[in-house]
């Protein structure tokens, strides 16, 4: 019988998904918190406006220095091994923000941030683990559903304030410390559905059903995964399309609400305009998986660069516009969910099992160093060449990215 024949095998992946996704919920309020919270906080240990954006910075840095380790980790002792280490570690990192505040020590509170980057780094390994097992099931409809387990701590974890202000208050915990307590609650509720949903663990049971290994496995490494990418195209241009529609998302998305602000929108138009967004990041993931499935990699991949052309269009020509700004902040996260979402299953469809934590490790880095980067880049060109200059550079990205989608539609075709 054949893995995919094995009639344990679908019980057994509806059960991972079902974990995986939990554990999405639950992680998303860290990186919610860290986004929206850490901001004010590092602005008041630091005694200056320019380290606001340290929170989203360090926790961006952190994500891509977890991503690999964490692979190596699951590639070694399984899945939940390392969902488990990497929440382990956010909570650790929750922690130690707390008594940053506690101390008003300032270079504390940034290592702290550096641990909650590892809620990201889950985060985006736990989309992978969701192909680990053979199935009938389709890969891109799978992936699309742990990435829209995201959505409700993702968006519920910006609001936050209240209820962890009131739970600091009651501990006579300092100012904006006390929402980073639901941060470490939340993370120890989905290490502990980790720990005992993925139990059989998906990537070991994939491993033990594949009666053509020999017990030797690739070396999780750096090296070892960019020789992977050498030999293997569509996982090169696979990683590219993931890590450059990263870079334009957050690059535009980061400066909109400076902007927004510095032209005198209300708050509450800022924050309508940037849920939007991130309505759009996730609440159809799995239509794009779907489509991803159905109409091929590629092609969904070559739609997610239109969308992206388009959102910019908008954030370029109508930058002094609220209702084309919202437009644009829409189409935005919705070109960046379907390219994660196209871009990830044609990664897992392009390398074996053995090689999958390898190079989804390298992937995970690579995202979030081309997300950081582009955050960082922004803020320079929106200094120098304006709001809808800087959506005007972003169209480069996004050129090459289709450039090379539509080479590899000719090959497939050819």
């Amino acid at each position: 019988m054949s893995t995919a024949q094995n009639p344990a095998i679908p019980a057994l992946q509806r059960r991972v998904l079902r974990t995986l996704v939990l554990g999405q919920l639950l992680s998303g309020f860290g990186v919610g918190v860290v986004v929206s919270i850490g901001a004010l906080l590092a602005e008041k240990l630091s005694g200056t406006p320019a380290w606001a954006g340290a929170g989203a910075t360090f926790s961006t840095l952190g994500t891509a220095v977890w991503a690999f380790p964490l692979a190596r980790l699951a590639s070694n002792r399984g899945r939940r091994v390392a969902l488990v280490t990497g929440s382990s570690i956010a909570i650790a990192g929750a922690l130690l923000s707390v008594l940053a505040g506690i101390l008003g020590w300032f270079p504390l509170l940034l290592v702290g941030f550096f641990g909650l980057g590892a809620a990201s780094a889950i985060g985006l390994q736990a989309r992978f683990a969701a192909t680990d097992l053979p199935s009938l099931r389709h890969s891109g409809r799978d992936i699309a559903i742990v990435v829209w387990g995201t959505t409700i701590g993702a968006v519920i974890g910006p609001n936050l304030f209240e209820p962890g202000e009131a739970l600091g208050n009651l501990l006579h915990l300092p100012h904006l410390t006390g929402p980073f307590l639901i941060t470490v609650m939340a993370q120890i509720a989905g290490s502990t559905a980790f720990l005992i949903g993925l139990r059989p663990d998906p990537l070991l049971t994939a491993r033990s059903l594949d009666s053509s290994k020999t017990g030797l496995r690739p070396k999780v490494s750096l090296p070892a995964a960019f020789g992977i990418l050498g030999k293997n195209p569509k996982a090169r241009f696979a990683i590219l399309a993931i890590a450059l529609s990263h870079m334009v998302m957050v690059a535009v998305m980061s400066m909109t609400t400076v902007h927004m602000k510095g032209m005198g929108f209300d708050l509450v138009i800022v924050g309508f305009t940037i849920s939007l967004h991130v309505a759009g990041m996730y609440a159809l993931s799995p239509v794009f998986g779907w489509l991803a499935d159905r109409w091929g990699r590629v092609p969904l991949i070559i739609i997610s660069q239109l969308m992206l052309g388009a959102s910019l269009m908008f954030t370029w020509f109508g930058d002094m516009d609220r209702f084309s700004l919202s437009i644009g902040l829409l189409l935005l996260g919705l070109g960046w969910s379907a390219g994660t979402v196209s871009g990830s299953a044609l990664l897992t469809d392009s390398v074996s099992g053995d090689e999958k934590p390898n190079v989804q490790g390298l992937s995970d880095a690579l995202q979030s160093l081309s997300g950081a980067g582009g955050g960082a880049i922004a803020g320079v060109i929106l200094a120098s060449v304006t709001y809808a200059g800087l959506s005007a550079v972003a169209l480069i990205p996004v050129a090459i990215v289709l450039a090379f989608a539509l080479r590899q539609l000719r090959q497939a075709r050819a």
